[in-house]
Parts: C-alpha cells; structure tokens; sequence
C-alpha cells in the first residue's frame, strides 16, 4: 500500500506553493481541497469509485483539478489527446470502454458524436456529495492509461499504475537531486506521459510545477533567464526555439536554472553546443508510454563523450540487448523494472505487456564497453515528429480506406523544424489529385499526421513475401 499522494503532500508540506498557471498559485492544501470538492462533485454526477473514465482537456488548472479528483475516487483515467480526429478519438473512447467523457468546455467541439460526457463546468457547478477519501492506494492500481500508436496500425491503450509512477519518479530524482525550491516548467501536453509525469514528481517531490497553456518560447526563455524556473521537460523542436531567443537576446539562463531533461527523439549536437553557450545543460533520455516516461538518462556532463546516447538506465531500471554477447552488438532493447506497464486494455488486453519479465520495445539499440545505451533504430519504421510518435501503418491504413488508392506506404523525411515528417507513396487504381487526398487525410489524421506529401508511383517495394519495405521508400525519397 501506498499513500494517497494528494493528501500525503497537503499533509507534509501544506503552504508550499503547487502550481503556477496564469499568474494563479495554489498550495498543496488548496490543490488537495479542490480536488476533493471535485470528487465529491463527480461522485454526485454518478461517476463511480474505481470507474474508467476519460479526460479530455488542455493545459490548464482546471484540468489538473479534474484529474486529481479522479485519482481521489481511485478511477482509471484514459487521458485523450487532444490534437486527435474525431474518428481517432472515437476509436479510444470506444476500445477503452469508458463510462463517460470529463471534457473541457473548450473542446467539446473536438468530441465525437453519440459520446456521454461532462462538460468540467457541470462539474463545478453540480452538488456535492460527501465521500470517503481513501488515505492508501494499492501499488498494482491503474492511475492513468495513454493510447500509443502500434505496429498494427491499432493505437494500445496502455496502463500505467501507482507502483510504474512512483518508481519511475523516484528513480529520476535519484538521478537529477531535488531541492524544495525546484520549479518545473510544464509546456509539453498534460495528456502526454512527459506532462503527466510533471505532476507526479510535483505530488511525490513537493515541488512546484510552472503550467503553460502552450509553448511559449519567448516567455519560456524569460522564465529560464530570470530563474523563475529550475527544471523544463522539452523535446528538440522547442528547445530549439528557445535558443533562438536567448541568441537573439544574448542572455543566458540564471544560475538558478539546473536542466533540460530531452526527450522525444535524439538532439542534435549543434544543439547541445548551442545550450552549453547558454548557460543550459541538457539530459538526454530514452524512454516511452509503456515505461512512465524515461527509463535511461544522459548526463549532461557525458554529453559529448557520449554523442548520440541515451545514457545508462536509471537506478531502479535495467535494460539488456536482446541476443547479445558483447559491447557494441546490436539488438532489440528490452527493459525490466517496477516502471514497466503491466499491460494494455481494450483490442490488446490480451497481449502481454512482458515476456519473462522483459518489456521488448521494438526498439534496435546496443550497449558501448561502459554499458550507456545507443539507440539505433526507433521502433523500426517509427516517425518521431516534434516528440509526437507516428506510425506509418496508422498514416497506411487511413490512406487505403481511399476510394482511389489502391496501395500505400509511409515513411519518414528529414525536416529541419520538426526533425521527421511523414511522406507517402500511393499506387492508386483510379485518377485523383494530390490536395484531394491531402483533405481526405486531414478529416481521418490529427494534424502531425497528415503527410508532408504524397507521390504515386506504379508500385511499392515489396520482399519475397510481399512484405512491404519501408526502408526502400526512404531511397525514392533521393
């Protein structure tokens, strides 16, 4: 059993600031009464304990407040994105087999039709009933799932429970330290692991999280100039950008400021000199939905004596190179730890999370002569696009369901902004325009999705056994 983490902190450090948004501060004792109003407001709207619900909201307070309520009522919390179609949504909503939806009042347009759910200004204004708030939680209960692209095609519904959180929390700050005056930036989404993580560290370290809305480069770079901020979660694009400020400003991040931790694909390394001029170290990370966010972690001190690495795996967390024997031989990475989902729900639940305790990511990797990890290939054919994962089979699938299109095939070009874009080859089986089938992807692709461009050819690369060949796409592309 562990501590309800809400009540637990409120206990320890009750007047110590929380949370940030907008010029709003709220301690651990005003964010624990809040969310205990707001489960009791649930409870009343006959949202019951141990439910699976979803949330679908932007960064902001009154989404945390939500969340936390749930997590009081001990539900299980499918956290949609919100950059997501109508029919992409609707695909989850569906699989996760969900009571109802807490939806932010700004995006209920982004709702599919025939959904039950809540608008979080019913929820504010319902009655109250009193409820008993639950001081343990058992290690094995599911706090949040998150919908990963797969292989198939199929986004999987991944649980991550109180022990994945917690552990993978812990195994972090034993990494990075903590001090009662970190102050963690959060503008990377809320419905992403990276985000949620934020709050779990906020809850288990006592720390304040900083939320923005959205990504903000200029008021972001401010923050990390005057030392408003200690800590920032980032991916390559938008440490980028803040760069590009603080050049053209010529500041520095405070002393006050202690790291970047980089996630979502690799960095490049003029990044990394250009960070170093600036006052910034950056900790680059591997990590996924299946593992609580980041199970190995690049100290910025071996930053570039170890270029391209990811680091080694965080103390709590092993990972091993499937087949083998020596330094340097690559394989598929496989990670084993407490993080570690305990499986899917929905299409996959079936599907074991592990085989003999080991998580195998897909993921092609080696470990060097000192045991830091390279990761070679992302889940094979993966697009990573600004930190979002994008599957080619999921781009395919929608594609085909085109009148016009007879074949296709997905793969992933080198963008100077965004890192990766997707590019598809179709062979179609009757006349139709390019923008036309642009459109149709947008109405069946959430934005990140949709491909850069589209080429027909008269035939994809197949194998032997007519195995499409990703990897031949990428030659077309010269």
């Amino acid at each position: 059993m562990y501590p309800n983490w809400i009540l637990q902190r409120a206990y320890l450090t009750p007047n110590r600031v929380g949370l940030t948004f907008e010029g709003k501060q709220w301690t651990f004792e005003e964010i624990k009464e809040i969310s205990v109003q707001r489960a009791g407001q649930l409870a009343a709207l006959g949202i019951d304990r141990g439910s699976r619900v979803a949330i679908l909201g932007e960064n902001d307070a009154d989404t945390i407040f939500v969340m936390y309520a749930c997590m009081h009522l001990q539900c299980e919390m499918v956290i949609l994105n919100r950059k997501l179609t109508k029919s992409e949504l609707a695909y989850q909503i569906e699989d996760a087999q969900v009571t109802t939806v807490l939806v932010h009042d700004q995006d209920m347009p982004l709702l599919p039709e025939n959904v039950d759910f809540r608008l979080f200004s019913e929820i504010e204004n319902s009655d109250w009933h009193s409820i008993e708030i639950r001081k343990e939680w058992q290690a094995e209960q599911t706090i949040s799932i998150m919908y990963t692209s797969g292989t198939t095609g199929f986004p999987k519904g991944v649980r991550q429970t109180v022990e994945n959180h917690q552990s993978n929390a812990l195994s972090s700050v034993l990494n990075i330290g903590l001090s009662e005056k970190d102050v963690w930036l959060c503008a990377v989404p809320l419905f992403h692991i990276s985000g949620f993580s934020i709050l779990v560290r906020s809850l288990l370290y006592g720390n304040e999280v900083k939320l923005y809305r959205k990504f903000d480069s200029e008021l972001i770079a401010q923050d990390i100039i005057s030392g408003r901020v200690t800590h920032i979660s980032l991916v390559a694009v938008m440490l980028e950008r803040i760069l590009h400020v603080l050049e053209e400003r010529e500041a520095k991040a405070s002393p006050a400021f202690k790291l970047v931790l980089a996630g979502g694909g690799s960095f490049p390394i003029d990044y990394l000199k250009r960070a170093g001029e600036r006052g910034m170290k950056v900790l680059q990370t591997y990590g996924m939905t299946e593992t609580s966010s980041q199970t190995a972690t690049l100290p910025a001190e071996d930053a570039f004596r170890k270029i391209g690495s990811a680091g080694k795996p965080l103390f709590f967390n092993q990972i091993k190179i499937l087949g083998a024997k020596e330094p340097f031989e690559e394989g598929e990475i496989c990670i084993r730890g407490p993080h570690v989902t305990p499986g899917y729900i929905g299409r996959f639940e079936n599907n074991p999370s592990t085989e003999d305790g080991w998580l195998h990511t897909g993921d092609i990797g080696y470990l060097d002569d000192e045991g830091y990890l390279y990761v070679v290939d992302r889940r094979s054919d993966l697009i990573i696009s600004g930190g979002e994962n994008i599957y080619p089979a999921e781009v395919e699938n929608v594609l085909m369901g085109h009148p016009a299109i007879k074949e296709a095939g997905v793969c992933g070009m080198e963008d100077d902004t965004w890192g990766q874009v997707p590019v598809a080859f179709v062979v179609l089986k009757k006349d139709a325009a390019i923008e036309e089938i642009l459109e149709y992807c947008k109405g069946h692709l959430a934005k990140y999705k949709v491909p850069k461009n589209v080429y027909v050819v008269d035939a994809l690369p197949r194998n032997a056994s007519n195995k499409l060949m990703r990897r031949k796409l990428k030659e077309l592309l010269s």
